[in-house]
């Protein structure tokens, strides 16, 4: 059964792995630019996403540089805000019922701005979208390899004073060749004494090491990307047997070189041997994406059937950094909506399966 794009689209979806900074819409980026006498090195909304395109498709280091000019329009609460919000009002549009939205605020203090100020004005713009439509969020903040564990430290002590007010996890992000996670590891002993969740990029510009750090030095509950677990099985059978989620993302997995090709993708490996695979988007701008068409990437390209898409989507509601019993809610409602568009798409050849939460 083909799957129509469409019906992607109105299916329920999570995004759980997410940059604010690589998530403007176009527009929004030039208008900012604009207002703030900022020069960019492009003009219209078109050239933004050719240069975006072109730059991020080449490896992870010249992927990460793109940001130089993103980070450059989000020093203001306003700012801050506003892609927040626009942020997940685009992702409702395409019906993500949940989002988690990932950025460093030690990216965001160039004008001065103090820490809780630009975590407070993201979670201002988030909780405005879910007042005007049908999604949850949730912030993790970033610690940054490429600077020192006492930031990383300075903001696991941030993050733990958000706690409940907007926050659900705290990440490390960065070149991860010659930056070792577990240089970081006393961060993240902090973060779970605090009994705050946690995911690490780790597994897209190394291998299996930085996996293997990310989970024993740094207690990662999710592994952000994992692209290259499979070159080592037998932290693969860890992964799988203590369900730890992989936050994967085709297209810039792609685009910096840690996979290939979409087809050559290691994602449908993860997914047969029954590991927790979720699908994100990572950065809606940078990687010119939606939800909608990296969940049509992997239906058209691994390929996936509906059973397979159903599994899939599964996976991103359990995989979320909520409370138990909201997850429980969650998850249920999005399989009685997931079945429903199904067998309203497909009358008589879908049947709904048993589901175990």
């Amino acid at each position: 059964m083909e799957i129509p794009r469409d019906l992607i689209r109105r299916l329920p979806k999570t995004d759980l792995h997410v940059h604010l900074d690589g998530s403007l819409r176009p527009e929004t980026l030039l208008e900012l630019a604009h207002e703030q006498g900022t020069e960019l090195p492009y003009r219209t909304a078109e050239d933004a996403r050719q240069y975006m395109r072109e730059h991020a498709a080449r490896d992870l280091q010249t992927y990460l540089s793109v940001f130089d000019s993103t980070v450059q329009v989000l020093q203001t609460t306003s700012a801050l805000r506003r892609v927040a919000f626009e942020l997940a009002e685009d992702a409702s549009r395409e019906n993500v019922r949940y989002m988690e939205v990932r950025f460093s605020p030690l990216l965001h203090e160039q004008k001065g701005l103090p820490w809780n100020e630009i975590i407070q004005a993201v979670v201002d713009g988030l909780r405005e979208a879910e007042d005007r439509y049908v999604i949850r969020t949730g912030v993790i903040l970033c610690g940054m390899r490429t600077l020192t564990p006492a930031m990383s430290l300075r903001l696991a002590e941030t993050t733990v004073s958000f706690k409940d007010i907007g926050v659900v996890g705290f990440d490390l992000a960065g070149e991860e060749k010659d930056y070792p996670a577990k240089d970081h590891r006393e961060a993240f002993y902090l973060i779970r004494n605090n009994n705050i969740n946690t995911t690490v990029h780790a597994g897209e510009g190394f291998g299996p090491p930085s996996i293997h750090q990310a989970l024993h030095y740094c207690g990662a509950h999710r592994i952000g990307h994992g692209t290259l677990l499979w070159q080592d099985r037998s932290l693969m059978r860890y992964v799988n047997d203590h369900r730890v989620p992989l936050e994967m993302c085709l297209t810039s997995n792609v685009q910096s070189g840690a996979a290939p090709s979409i087809r050559d993708h290691p994602f449908r490996v993860y997914f047969d041997a029954g590991l927790r695979v979720t699908v994100n988007t990572d950065n809606r701008l940078v990687s010119d994406t939606t939800m909608t068409h990296e969940l049509d990437l992997a239906c058209s390209s691994v390929p996936l059937n509906v059973y397979d898409l159903r599994g899939l989507l599964i996976n991103g509601f359990k995989s979320a950094f909520l409370p138990h019993r909201e997850k429980v809610t969650l998850l249920r409602g999005a399989i009685d909506e997931i079945d429903r568009l199904f067998e309203e798409s497909f009358p008589g050849t879908y049947r709904r399966l048993r589901s175990f939460l």
